[in-house]
């Protein structure tokens, strides 16, 4: 065996393995709470699609702010924009948690690929020093040393060939763990801006809500007594769907009042005011359609669908969702808050009326921001969600019948 041979290969083999060692180690941080890999891109479609909404709910606030006339409908506007953009915020970093998590997968694969190449060519490396390190004259001595050497030779020369294709595809999965790298550093990039901006804007929404409550504190001894009385009908309630039947008879109640006519001055004429036969009185109605612009309180994957049997064999009123940790609340459309606080089972739930007889039921809320009659738009802040995915359930109801949430969205 001629020595340039032996020199070449080593060179080639220890090539190859300085490839598999030059693989940078990640510098990713490892305190980030990361996603199971088997649901990494399921939630990586989830919350692109999130964040696609949400911006366009941003737009739309946006410019329902800019066109407001009357203050209080320009700050009920602007605060919905922020909650959005809060919501738009947690939909990225939800973005940027999945795109690192699937980074770190694909990096550990290539690792180990790259290991289970390096086996066999550090064996031959082994080898390759071993004979290296034989002294020429001494195989020369050997009986059929001289066959032994050609034959060797011979195949040498035709592994070269081989072990320099494998470096060149070591090279290639070198780059590629380069490139996983790169996008490793730019998601986790991307996860501390968002963190960031998520804890500037709820600073920013929670000092603009305190303004809004400064600013209506003269105002708000009737809405204290509605509350009172909200709690008390809340004890008075066996349950969750008594209340629900007790706010719809109030607020059928205050429908009703609030159609009646008031006092009309004496038409001059009587006989003209009077109205004939093809002019004849209008009817009562009630409009059946859903509130406009209806949306999810909550983002975040759906673990109860709408008439799913649940545990306890009853169908599901409403969508039970699992949103990120402290995520924001809002309400669905506009509407009256008619119950905000704790009820018994279900944490602390909203409850907000909206035109046509129509309810929403937010549960499941580790805080509430809103209080009972404050009137809210869609994307008005109510709350934040629990920690660890806790989930939220959204209700949608027309004169106490359950309705499917997601054939209103918009």
């Amino acid at each position: 065996m001629t020595r340039p041979v032996i020199l070449a290969l080593l060179t080639t083999v220890a090539a190859c393995a300085a490839l598999v060692v030059a693989l940078p180690e990640s510098r990713a941080r490892t305190d980030v709470l990361l996603i199971a890999p088997d649901d990494a891109e399921a939630r990586l479609a989830r919350a692109a699609r999130e964040s696609r909404r949400a911006e366009q709910r941003v737009a739309r606030l946006t410019r329902e702010a800019e066109a407001a006339t009357e203050a209080a409908e320009h700050v009920a506007a602007e605060t919905a924009a922020l909650a959005a953009r809060i919501q738009q915020t947690e939909a990225d970093i939800e973005v940027a948690r999945a795109q690192l998590t699937i980074t770190r997968a694909e990096r550990a694969e290539l690792t180990a690929r790259l290991a289970e190449q390096q086996e066999p060519t550090a064996r031959l490396a082994a080898a390759l020093q071993t004979a290296s390190r034989r002294p020429l004259a001494l195989s020369a001595l050997q009986p059929g040393s001289l066959k032994e050497v050609v034959y060797v030779r011979a195949v040498l020369d035709s592994a070269v060939p081989q072990i320099r294709a494998r470096t060149a595809n070591l090279r290639a999965e070198l780059d590629k763990g380069r490139m996983l790298e790169a996008e490793a550093a730019a998601a986790l990039e991307s996860l501390r801006d968002g963190e960031q901006a998520l804890r500037q804007r709820r600073a920013q929404l929670a000092a603009l809500e305190n303004r809004q409550r400064v600013a209506s504190r003269t105002a708000r001894g009737a809405a204290v007594r509605e509350a009172e009385r909200a709690l008390a009908l809340a004890e008075e309630a066996r349950d969750l769907d008594g209340l629900v039947a007790r706010l719809d008879d109030i607020a059928a109640l205050r429908r009703e009042l609030a159609a009646l006519p008031g006092p009309v001055l004496r038409p001059a004429d009587l006989a003209a005011a009077l109205p004939t036969a093809s002019q004849p009185v209008a009817a009562a109605t009630s409009s059946a359609k859903p509130p406009r612009d209806f949306q999810l309180p909550v983002d975040g994957r759906t673990l109860v669908g709408f008439g799913a049997k649940r545990d306890s064999g009853l169908a599901s009123t409403g969508l039970v969702l699992a949103p990120v940790a402290g995520a924001q609340v809002v309400a669905p459309a506009r509407g009256r808050v008619a119950f905000a606080g704790p009820y018994r089972g279900f944490g602390r739930i909203v409850i907000i009326e909206h035109d046509g007889g129509w309810t929403s039921l937010v549960t499941g809320l580790a805080r509430v921001d809103a209080a009972v009659g404050d009137t809210v738009i869609g994307g008005s802040p109510i709350g934040v969600a629990g920690g660890r995915e806790e989930p939220v359930t959204i209700e949608l109801r027309r004169h106490g019948e359950p309705a499917n949430p997601l054939q209103f969205l918009r």
